[in-house]
């Protein structure tokens, strides 16, 4: 019994067909048959399907002898599946890379739900591609699975069959089949969503819809409509415990009949009367006493009632044009706004530089922090003839010390410091608009050591560069000047990823500068600043982003681990920005962090680090505090993403591939053991070479004071960086934490 059975029904394909089925057969999870149904089409299909059954033993073909339409098709693969789960496919559509892996992935994390919905993307005939609209009712954060009821709005996604997979267990016992007709998927898709005892989500793109370029395609089809809701509301009559559902559909009914009426390609004119008349009886008919109809869609509802289709066409008039006239203003205004901000820049351009004006940006306008920020104060410490100047967010403005100017972007004082500044500081690109001058100087400190492909790489990373304009990039770059780098790693990987004349300086990062000179007493008052209990170990935890993923979740859980672990410790946890939620609750051992300012002090108040790919791993190594890596989807990152090179070959410290392994590494005490301390110190060597405390001032006085003679970097050996609470109090929690039942972790091969 293979786990899945995909069913494809093929009729008039045959220009699509062959990609549809290579989509299915190269799926990296390979536990599946392949049903194909010739539903008596005139074109090659049948043959198609014949060939690829020739070749892999997992095509089951199916020729129907008459041409029955979608539904009908469905049903007779339907009859022909064995899987444990049946997915249906349309011919012209294609299962994206590793989606059953995922699928199936997800169904065992979800106890084998009855029903499973995952994300789509519409590609159109010219190439382009968007997603799901409804995207977000596939999130995977909460419980899961679920019932319909806790999470409603999926009656609100678009009623198709091939984003879902279904257990067939499940779809036998309640007899579920298509009907003939269009629309087909109407009275299949609701009862299967009312009747599951158990839902689950996946928040990936597993198929690609292909939408067909549309010609005068309007005909007689869209009545069938009707028909297909009348099966709906008699399903309903036949199980009266989902009668709750009544109103919801009775809405969803008016909005599809109000779609397809206002729709020119789906209904010809002639018919506009007639289709509305339908309407009309179909609202009579299955709208029951106390139907609350929502204020925003009252008039449809009364347009539909009354059968008042004139009326109807010409408020859809009116308000299409009401929308473009407030469009259109609003492009007008703004187009005004804009024009006169950039006169204004034109004419700063022109005005003399401040040769003792900085400008400062980072995180793109989040706030004062990072290597500029760190920049930022040591302008003001050992160069004070420069007035320095910080761009950021209204929100952020509290960060920004009072001796620094706060510019909001788009403004006309930006836009003035932009044009007049010598020096322009930051660790993401500035405005693409930015013209630099003869004479402006741009340090680009880049944002910590790499360990994810960047720049010029992602072009082979599709996952990841969605949003990558590389032109705008290389523009970007032919603005820089300087470019901070952290070790030779970062030095080699810049400059060949973003290809430019700029000059690397290979300082360190001032923002680690901190680590250095901190004292034992800063660690103190940080940790009671944060409420850590004494005589704890914190653990910071600060998982990095996945490009392969939508909804950014935590793959730790927090509460489980610290129950096994004891009273003895606590968690900082910091989400990365595109996190949609906290990592977890904020209790008395689970201390949500994500919103602070600063970075560097939760370093210095924390005792350990779990991380996965974070480049925060390198930052933290100059602590020379114990880290622990949490790989548990390594593969999957490393193919969406792409590393420099293989973290669990080289690590910073001990390495878990589950939760349990994390578990058993800080019980065992292996996160701070000899193993552990000799990995960290070779990844020290070769990833911290700089960082002595004075990177800062190193680069005020090459850029801005002109100094040649620059403060040599102490050795590493000689380095003393703040040691943490747990290590200065001599606290040794581990000898007291049981160890888990859960089978001992298996660390790296060198570990």
């Amino acid at each position: 019994m293979p786990r899945f059975s995909v069913i494809v029904p093929a009729y008039q394909v045959q220009a699509y067909l062959h990609e549809c089925l290579e989509s299915v057969l190269s799926q990296s999870y390979p536990d599946l048959e392949l049903i194909a149904v010739d539903d008596r089409s005139p074109d090659a299909c049948g043959e198609i399907v014949d060939e690829f059954a020739a070749r892999d033993p997992r095509v089951r073909p199916v020729h129907l002898a008459e041409n029955r339409g979608p539904g009908p098709a469905r049903n007779a693969g339907l009859a022909a599946a064995t899987g444990d789960y049946v997915v249906f496919l349309d011919g012209d559509d294609t299962l994206t890379p590793d989606a059953l892996r995922a699928i199936a992935d997800r169904l065992k994390e979800t106890g084998e739900s009855d029903v499973l919905v995952y994300d789509h993307a519409l590609t159109d005939w010219r190439g382009g591609t968007a997603r799901n609209a409804s995207a977000l009712q596939l999130t995977e954060q909460g419980p899961a699975p679920f019932h319909l009821e806790d999470r409603p709005g999926l009656l609100r996604s678009a009623t198709v069959v091939w984003d879902k997979a279904y257990r067939r267990e499940f779809v036998e016992r309640e007899g579920f089949r298509f009907p003939p007709g269009r629309y087909e998927d109407t009275p299949w898709t609701y009862p299967v969503l009312m009747t599951a005892e158990t839902i689950a989500t996946v928040d990936r793109v597993c198929v690609h819809h292909r939408q067909r370029r549309r010609g005068s395609t309007a005909g007689r089809s869209p009545f069938d409509l009707f028909d297909q809701y009348d099966r709906l509301f008699a399903f309903l009559d036949q199980r009266p415990e989902l009668s709750r559902w009544r109103p919801v559909l009775f809405r969803r009914m008016v909005d599809q009949l109000a779609a397809v009426f206002t729709d020119r390609y789906r209904l010809p004119r002639a018919a506009r009367a007639e289709f509305l008349g339908r309407a009309r009886d179909h609202y009579r008919r299955y709208r029951a006493p106390g139907h609350r109809v929502p204020l925003r869609t009252r008039l449809r509802h009364t347009l539909v009632r009354l059968n008042l289709h004139r009326v109807y066409r010409a408020l859809e008039l009116a308000k299409r044009l009401s929308h473009r006239t407030t469009v259109r203003a609003a492009r007008l205004a703004g187009a005004l706004r804009t024009a006169s901000l950039r006169l204004h820049y034109r004419v700063q351009l022109r005005l003399p530089l401040h040769e003792d004006r900085a400008v400062f940006s980072a995180y793109g306008g989040r706030g004062h922090g990072g290597d500029p920020g760190a920049l930022e104060s040591a302008f003001r410490d050992l160069a004070p003839h420069i007035r320095t100047a910080w761009i950021a967010d209204p929100e952020h403005h509290h960060t920004i010390p009072t001796a620094t100017r706060r510019l909001r972007p788009g403004t006309a004082a930006y836009w003035t410091a932009l044009a007049r500044s010598k020096y322009l500081v930051g660790n993401t690109e500035f405005d693409p608009r930015l013209i630099k001058r003869p004479g402006q100087i741009l340090l680009q400190t880049r944002n910590g050591t790499p360990l994810k492909h960047m720049g010029l790489d992602l072009l082979e990373r599709p996952a990841a560069s969605r949003d990558l304009d590389i032109t705008a990039l290389l523009a970007d770059v032919d603005k820089w000047d300087y470019v901070l780098s952290a070790n030779r790693h970062s030095t080699l990987t810049w400059e060949r990823v973003f290809p430019g004349g700029y000059t690397t300086l290979p300082y360190g990062s001032p923002r680690n500068d901190v680590f250095q000179r901190a004292t034992s007493q800063d660690v103190r008052r940080l940790r009671e600043q944060l409420g850590i209990p004494e005589g704890t170990v914190a653990i910071l935890y600060a998982p990095t982003h996945r490009d392969y993923r939508r909804t950014q979740r935590a793959t730790l859980d927090l509460d489980r681990v610290l129950r096994r672990l004891g009273p003895r410790f606590v968690v900082l946890a910091r989400a990365h920005p595109r996190y949609e939620v906290p990592l977890a609750a904020d209790t008395a051992r689970v201390i949500d962090v994500t919103g602070h300012p600063s970075v560097e002090s939760l370093c210095l108040a924390s005792d350990a680090l779990v991380t996965d790919y974070s480049s925060l791993m390198f930052d933290y190594a100059h602590l020379d505090r114990p880290i622990v890596i949490h790989a548990d989807d390594w593969e999957a990152y490393e193919a969406a993403r792409g590393t420099y090179f293989d973290l669990r070959s080289f690590p910073p410290g001990a390495v878990a591939r589950s939760e349990d392994e994390l578990i058993d590494i800080f019980a065992t005490g292996h996160w701070r053991g000899s193993r552990s301390t000799q990995l960290r110190s070779a990844f020290r060597e070769r990833f911290c070479p700089y960082d002595d405390g004075r990177a800062a001032e190193r680069v005020v006085r090459r850029i801005v004071l002109g100094e040649t003679e620059l403060p040599p970097v102490v050795p590493l050996a000689e380095r003393r960086p703040v040691p943490s609470a747990a290590a200065e109090l001599g606290q040794s929690p581990l000898t007291t934490v049981p160890r888990p039942a859960s089978p001992a972790a298996v660390l790296t091969e060198n570990i």
